[in-house]
């Protein structure tokens, strides 16, 4: 029987040792590298062509994401199915996930059991979602329709906002956001513009310290 070839992509060691043995237990499944942020990743999915990746929102890189590396391995590398294991909160970042191109989310919180059953569910042509998870987009919803205040307003963010809204928590300047995305200057702050507009802040001092605050509370 061939084995499904697991690639595990976590900024922690200990985390990918302890899924690389849970994982290398399975008589169907084996791990066939791991990564530690977007360089190493795209490096190891070229080498050895993983059949499913295991990801962390969090990278060793931190002017990348989860999240901008399931949008690199979709328009690079093809549909390869992604599940998300983090412990980012699950009602902001799971819907993100989903809509780059993973399959499943996970918190780690969960029973590390539970990645086993949430990684067959996906190669079964399944999406996988927590009851967690579920429940937390649900209240998200609810909660967004019925107070319209500046942390539901996060979700309005697109992918790129959000992305630079993350880097300008980071401490990051413009000039720096642009150079670490590869974009102008024009751009980045046209998108800042637009974040002040959807969070209601007068000025971008305002919007980076509230972006500073939000990054502190979601490392």
């Amino acid at each position: 029987m061939k084995r499904t070839r697991i690639l595990i992509i976590d900024d922690h060691p200990a985390m990918r040792h302890g899924l690389a043995q849970l994982i290398d237990q399975e008589f169907d499944f084996e791990v066939c590298g791991e990564a530690e942020d977007r360089t190493s990743a795209l490096d190891a999915i070229t080498r050895s062509s993983p059949d499913f990746i295991l990801l962390d929102i969090a990278l060793k890189d931190k002017s990348n994401t989860g999240l901008d590396l399931i949008h690199d391995i979709q328009t690079r590398l093809g549909d390869i199915p992604i599940l998300v294991v983090s412990m980012h909160d699950e009602a902001l970042y799971a819907e993100r996930a989903l809509r780059a191109g993973a399959r499943g989310y996970l918190m780690k919180q969960e029973p590390i059991r539970q990645i086993l059953v949430a990684i067959r569910q996906i190669l079964a042509g399944g999406v996988y979602l927590s009851e967690a998870v579920n429940t937390s987009l649900l209240l998200g919803h609810v909660g967004s329709i019925s107070k319209p205040d500046k942390a539901d307003r996060i979700d309005s963010l697109s992918s790129r906002e959000f992305e630079i809204f993350r880097l300008i928590g980071n401490g990051m300047q413009p000039r720096e956001i642009a150079a670490a995305l590869n974009l102008s200057a024009k751009t980045v702050e046209s998108h800042r513009s637009n974040m002040r507009k959807k969070l209601g802040f007068p000025s971008a001092r305002e919007l980076a310290l509230y972006a500073v605050d939000w990054t502190r509370r979601n490392p």
